[in-house]
């Protein structure tokens, strides 16, 4: 199993953010979760990623137990991560972020005879094609749309050559097309680089089209788990979430 999550419990002054979560995602497999705002989705993340330490609960990769351990630390491992709001340099080019994921991922020493920008320029173009950026290398990426800067911040995940993605909620705020798009370039790089994805989405669209795997979560806690046939034909899921007759 490469990814476990063990009876997990978040509590902040009381208030249960998540409850007693288990879930497990096995090496290849597309995941997601997904439930109603302040189901504990994102708190789910940032206690797998390190962002967040448990009350109660482990979480294992690669049957490692990495509960609590720094970010970067499990990022060192192999879990990369998106967040909902972008997580760009906007002042920065397209290039001269995904060369400073890369340098960062890299350990390269900076030396001084050679200039910056001359450095890993193969692996930051390489990311950059695979992202679909090349054409936008050297644009400001302040000034580039929201579907090409979640692009971009994808570009920046792959950096540090994950074997796992989390993506939260990787669509919202997209147009239909840029949703279509950005969904098309995930499950491409998810396949062609044999990539394990976790993800949480609203768009049920996407989740049912992509997903081999759903958890769902209500009120922190588990509502039901299973194929996206199983869950969208459970009695519980159609009454809470999907807002269907039962």
């Amino acid at each position: 199993m490469l990814l476990r999550v063990e009876n997990v419990t978040m509590s902040f002054d009381g208030f249960i953010a998540t409850n007693n979560v288990s879930l497990n995602v096995e090496k290849g497999q597309m995941a997601c979760i997904i439930g109603p705002n302040g189901a504990g989705k994102s708190t789910l993340f940032n206690l797998i990623t390190g962002h967040l330490t448990p009350t109660e609960g482990k979480v294992y990769f690669h049957d490692q137990d990495i509960t609590g351990q720094a970010p970067h630390t499990i990022c060192q491992l192999g879990m990369g991560r998106s967040f909902q709001r972008t997580n760009i340099f906007p002042r920065l080019t397209v290039f001269e972020n995904v060369q400073v994921a890369v340098l960062a991922h890299t350990r390269k020493t900076l030396n001084f005879l050679t200039p910056t920008k001359n450095m890993v320029q193969a692996d930051t173009f390489s990311l950059l094609k695979d992202v679909g950026l090349v054409d936008q290398a050297n644009s400001v990426s302040g000034t580039l749309s929201y579907g090409f800067q979640k692009q971009l911040e994808l570009g920046i995940t792959l950096a540090s050559d994950p074997e796992i993605l989390l993506l939260d909620e990787p669509t919202a705020g997209m147009s239909p097309q840029e949703t279509t798009n950005s969904i098309a370039l995930i499950e491409r790089i998810s396949r062609e680089r044999g990539l394990t994805l976790l993800f949480t989405e609203h768009d049920m669209d996407v989740v049912f089209s992509v997903a081999e795997k759903i958890t769902v979560l209500h009120q922190g806690a588990v509502l039901a788990e299973g194929t996206p046939e199983n869950v969208k034909n459970d009695p519980d899921v159609q009454r809470i979430y999907l807002g269907e007759a039962a």
